[in-house]
């Protein structure tokens, strides 16, 4: 349960031509097909480095967005499916061997023969189990085992690093429940949730018919689920709310908690997922879990077990036959807008990066990932941590206490480019050629094991919570470590043979980015050895939030389908992205790349540098998945996050000239370093 980690990019489906990037483009020019030379640099940026690469390239219908990020992945896909296929086709392989597990898993998710035929059968002992409850105990057990194997049911536990002792690894009870991707979608009065909802209560009911039950049930059970998973909404925190990790750390003994959920035995919780009774955890919303409590109360077993049925088919129902796999894609529809389902290869592929997904990394790196590329990288990334450390000794509103310390936390902080230095053991896991769900169910798991081993262990510092081959990037601030995983170090983010003012546009804007959330709203909490630590001084830390209050304050004039960004909500990724894109132009004006850089196709250097930082935004997207976003996600939309940044660099404005009164130039600039 990794809280805080800041991402480059948050995607909400996987990212996915590169042979089609490949075909179009040539890696040494500035790709000025690009453009839309009808737009004025002055009037959108954004659209004007981009808008000739939206126009030539539509959404795909099987997507709901469709983006530099897209293309890229949908490369790397290419290249994890032939391994797939190879170790599918090995019958030879050494039993237990991850080549066994990978090409056994692959086969089983293509074999739809045998998924159709199967039906929902191979989740018989899950349903008997959940119709099987008599009492308080048993349900929850039920729970406990439900969790085990990866259902979402009315809260989530899992591992964390302590915020205020990063040395440990903790336990940690978090809100959770929930069928709609946040509790906004079930509280919110708009038009466009309302008709979520209703097109929510339509699936479940449909569900519950796939399940055997007749019409007139299924509409009472949907009506049971909608009930309760409001009231777990209306105790839920909002994504704004959680950002501040004081509002969800509350350290708590096992009497603290016995009190705080009278009707829950978490002794039997914590032997029936198998652990150790632990001696704290956190309790990241005590309300939440007040509301869990006093439902166990309220809620009739019956009611239980019909919510229990819909999460353990909600969790599995895209892994099953055809009836509950189209069921669950029309829903995913509602929400995101994409017009037609993957080919199933693309999904098999995808769940299975999620359950193997260091064991494919393994053979991934080995066959597709450059040493002398990792080099070229670190050096772009030592230029950028070069800067700020310059910036951090010479600011002059920060006082020397505050100076000091954040000097120190730059100097600890560890980078880590390509792939973890060791590999994941999946001894314990046990794959097989079918049935597909249960090989999914297994992997959840070990996966779920595997966290929960962790608690009262060692920190392992090495670990990655990204595979290599990944498209983002992420900075940790309770291991105060950034990771740029291989899959990311690829054009158009980076290219050995490109000009230097793209790869610093680009990629230097990842790991500007990424650095900078070291020191964002969030990350400035945290000291350098990655405990919740206030360093500031109460003057500079004044002046800090006045910084970042002016981020918010500028997001939150933007609207996205006539919903408002919300300011409070992006604030953390909006600063990176500020500080990140400003740390790697001055790493680029003082490299001695930029000595030998040349004027290419009529664009400056410095021009070079911000096309090159808009074109890895370059995205078409359906309104659903905005609206979507705008809703759950930490970070701005795509053109803001070219427009809104900019619009706060001096360096930008000199460097196409934009014209006074632009909406392009922000009079009263956000600046953070």
């Amino acid at each position: 349960m990794r809280l805080f980690v800041g991402l480059f990019v948050l995607s909400c489906e996987l990212l996915t031509s590169m042979s089609a990037w490949a075909a179009n483009n040539n890696s040494n020019t500035l790709h000025v097909e690009w453009l839309n030379p009808a737009i004025s640099p002055s009037e959108n940026f954004y659209e004007y480095a981009n808008g000739g690469w939206q126009k030539k390239n539509p959404i795909p219908e099987d997507r709901a967005s469709w983006g530099t990020f897209n293309t890229l992945q949908e490369e790397t896909q290419h290249k994890i499916h032939q391994i797939l296929k190879d170790a599918a086709n090995n019958r030879q392989a050494k039993a237990n061997s991850l080549e066994q597990k990978i090409g056994d898993f692959y086969y089983s998710g293509m074999d739809e023969a045998s998924i159709n035929a199967q039906g929902v059968h191979p989740l018989d002992a899950e349903f008997a189990r959940i119709q099987a409850i008599n009492d308080l105990k048993d349900l929850q057990t039920t729970v406990a085992h439900l969790h085990a194997i990866g259902v979402d049911a009315l809260f989530n536990f899992g591992s964390m690093q302590d915020f205020k002792n990063s040395e440990r690894m903790i336990g940690a009870v978090m809100q959770g429940g929930l069928g709609l991707p946040d509790r906004d979608y079930y509280l919110k009065p708009d038009k466009k949730f309302k008709a979520i909802r209703d097109a929510y209560l339509l699936h479940l009911r449909t569900m519950f018919t796939l399940l055997g039950d007749k019409p007139e049930l299924a509409m009472v059970e949907a009506n049971t689920v909608m009930r309760i998973e409001t009231n777990l909404a209306k105790a839920s925190m909002s994504q704004i709310d959680q950002r501040d990790p004081h509002a969800i750390y509350h350290m708590m003994d096992s009497k603290q908690l016995a009190l705080l959920s009278t009707n829950f035995s978490w002794p039997d919780y914590f032997a029936a997922i198998g652990l150790a009774k632990p001696d704290q955890i956190n309790v990241g919303m005590p309300d939440f879990i007040k509301l869990v409590n006093q439902q166990l109360q309220t809620v009739s077993l019956d009611d239980w077990k019909i919510y229990l049925r819909w999460h353990l088919i909600d969790s599995f129902a895209a892994y099953l036959s055809k009836p509950f796999d189209e069921a669950n894609f029309r829903m995913n529809q509602v929400l995101t807008g994409v017009k037609k389902q993957q080919p199933r290869w693309k999904r098999v592929v995808n769940t299975e990066n999620g359950v193997l997904g260091f064991a494919i990394g393994e053979i991934y790196v080995k066959k597709y990932f450059s040493a002398s590329d990792k080099a070229q990288v670190l050096e772009i990334l030592n230029n950028i941590r070069h800067e700020l450390r310059t910036d951090l000794q010479s600011l002059a509103w920060m006082t020397p206490a505050t100076r000091k310390a954040a000097l120190k936390k730059l100097a600890m902080m560890k980078e880590r480019v390509g792939y973890p230095s060791k590999w994941w053991d999946y001894a314990k896991l046990k794959v097989n050629r079918g049935p597909y769900v249960l090989n999914i169910i297994r992997g959840n798991e070990f996966l779920v094991q595997r966290d929960l081993n962790k608690i009262g262990k060692p920190i392992d510092k090495s670990e990655w919570s990204m595979t290599p081959q990944t498209i983002n990037a992420y900075y940790d601030p309770s291991m105060n470590n950034i990771n740029l995983p291989s899959g990311i170090l690829q054009p158009p983010f980076y290219d050995a043979s490109a000009p230097a003012a793209l790869n610093y546009g680009a990629i230097g804007y990842v790991i500007g980015h990424e650095i900078t959330h070291g020191f964002d709203d969030e990350g400035a909490k945290f000291d350098g050895q990655g405990n919740l630590k206030n360093w500031w001084s109460a003057e500079d830390l004044k002046k800090f939030n006045k910084a970042t209050d002016c981020v918010v304050k500028q997001f939150s004039q933007y609207k996205v389908n006539d919903l408002p960004v919300q300011g409070k909500l992006v604030v953390g990724e909006a600063t990176a992205d500020l500080g990140g894109l400003t740390l790697a132009y001055k790493a680029f004006r003082n490299s001695k790349a930029y000595q030998k850089a040349q004027t290419v196709d009529g664009f400056t250097p410095d021009q070079q540098f911000f096309i090159g930082a808009a074109h890895i935004w370059a995205t078409n997207i359906r309104p659903e998945l905005s609206s979507h976003l705008i809703t759950i996600d930490p970070h701005p939309p795509a053109m803001y996050r070219v427009n809104g940044t900019m619009a706060n660099m001096p360096v930008f404005i000199t460097a196409f000239a934009i014209a006074p009164n632009s909406p392009m130039l922000k009079a009263e600039r956000c600046e953070i370093w």
